[in-house]
């Protein structure tokens, strides 16, 4: 477990590497977790969707969140309703409810890890891509029919 200091209380984080797929894709997604006041308190879950875009097909890349990435997660949770003092259960920084207003470099949040029936990743990381480096969303790339 890690450590960091936010809102004036010590936090102890780790970050489990997973993977998911996509219809066309497959994407690491790092699970993330975190605790404000000890192993009992409630914990903060957020799983985090790398916005890399391979050109292999179902790889995943080595995206990891940083502590000043951590910091910002948690800072975001603090000021959207997650308390750590809490005992017990869970905060889940879902995509359903936060993935407009959240912004990570590098990931996106995911509900696809905890949810087959979220929406398809591969479509949300080209979107991001684009975004990126383009500035705006551009049509989702089909794959299969894209010469290499």
């Amino acid at each position: 477990m890690r450590r960091l200091y936010a809102d004036g209380r010590e936090c102890a984080w780790t970050a489990q590497i997973n993977h998911v797929a996509g219809e066309r894709d497959c994407h690491r997604c790092v699970r993330l977790r975190v605790w404000g006041a000890g192993k009992n308190s409630r914990a903060l879950q957020a799983d985090l969707l790398s916005t890399a875009v391979l050109p292999w097909g179902c790889a995943t890349d080595c995206a990891h969140p940083t502590p000043k990435d951590v910091r910002r997660v948690v800072d975001y949770a603090m000021a959207h309703g997650w308390d750590p003092g809490l005992a017990g259960g869970t905060f889940f920084l879902s995509e359903s409810e936060h993935a407009a207003e959240f912004e990570l470099d590098g990931f996106l949040l995911t509900d696809r890890l905890r949810d087959d029936g979220a929406p398809d990743p591969t479509e949300r990381v080209f979107r991001a891509r684009d975004k990126r480096e383009n500035g705006a969303v551009a049509p989702v790339p089909d794959r299969q029919n894209t010469a290499v």
